[in-house]
C-alpha cells in the first residue's frame, strides 16, 4: 500500500499500516533512516487524544488533512512526534512510539547523548558489533550503547531525529527534511501485536497500540497479548 493511501486513513487503521514503513530525516549531518516498530492511535473522540477537547493553537494540526507532523512537548522535558492522518477536520494521529535505527546510526548517537558523549558511545558501539568479547563495560555503559536503547521510546526516537523543538508541527511530510516511504512487503496480521497504550490516563483498555511481534527494538512488551 502506498504511503499517500495510508495517511488517508483513521487513526486505527493507519496505527499498524505504519509498522514497517520507513521514516526519514534531512539533517545537515546526513540521511537518517528508521523502521517504525511500534505506534499508538489517537482520535478526536478519544479522551486520551490531545484533540479530545477540541482544536487549539497546539493541537491544530491534528485536525489537517493526512500527511502532517504534530509534534508536543510533554512533561516537561521531552518531545513526541506524530503522523497526522485521515481527513481534515478531524483531529486524529498516529504516535510514534519506537524505530529501528538503519542508516545515520552515528548521527543518531550525537542526537541522543550529545557532540561530545555521542561518538564515543557511538564507538563504543562499533567495537560491540565488531568484537563480542568487549570487556570493561560497566552494565550502564553497554546499556546505552546498545542500539536497541537508541530510538525504543517516543521521547528516545523523536531526540534520536534530532527534533528538539515543535518547530516541524504542522510541517508536510513532503521530502524536504522528513518523509515516510511504504514498507517493502506488508506484514502479516499474524505478525502484528494489538495491546493498550502506555502512560495515558483515559481509556487504558483500548487495545490502540500496536508493535511488530517479536521485534527488539520495541519498547515494552505486553505479555497478555504477544500470544
Amino acid at each position: 500500500m502506498k504511503i499517500q493511501e495510508i495517511l488517508t486513513k483513521s487513526s486505527l487503521e493507519a496505527a499498524p499500516l505504519l509498522l514497517g514503513c520507513y521514516l526519514y530525516r534531512k539533517l545537515p549531518d546526513g540521511i537518517l533512516k528508521l523502521k517504525i516498530v511500534e505506534t499508538e492511535a489517537y482520535h478526536q473522540d478519544d479522551p486520551a487524544s490531545h484533540s479530545f477537547r477540541g482544536m487549539t493553537t497546539r493541537t491544530a494540526p491534528m485536525f489537517e488533512e493526512g500527511g502532517r507532523l504534530y509534534v508536543y512537548f510533554t512533561y516537561g522535558m521531552h518531545y513526541c512526534v506524530n503522523i497526522v492522518v485521515g481527513q481534515k477536520g478531524v483531529g486524529e494521529a498516529v504516535l510514534l512510539r519506537a524505530a529501528e535505527p538503519l542508516e545515520g546510526i552515528e548521527v543518531m548517537f550525537n542526537n541522543r547523548y550529545g557532540p561530545v558523549q555521542g561518538p564515543t558511545l557511538y564507538n563504543l558501539y562499533n567495537q560491540h558489533i565488531t568484537d563480542t568479547n568487549v570487556r570493561g563495560l560497566t552494565s550502564h555503559i553497554s546499556g546505552i550503547t546498545d542500539i536497541k536503547n537508541l530510538a525504543n521510546g517516543p521521547a528516545k526516537l523523536t531526540q534520536a531525529l534530532g527534533i528538539t523543538d515543535t518547530s516541524l508541527s504542522g510541517k508536510m511530510l513532503n521530502g524536504s527534511s522528513i518523509w515516510l516511504e511504504a514498507a517493502k512487503e506488508p506484514l502479516k496480521a499474524s505478525d502484528i501485536v494489538a495491546s493498550p497504550r502506555i502512560g495515558i490516563k483515559e481509556a487504558t483498555q483500548m487495545p490502540w497500540r500496536f508493535y511488530i511481534k517479536d521485534n527488539q527494538f520495541v519498547s515494552k512488551y505486553n505479555k497478555n497479548h504477544d500470544g
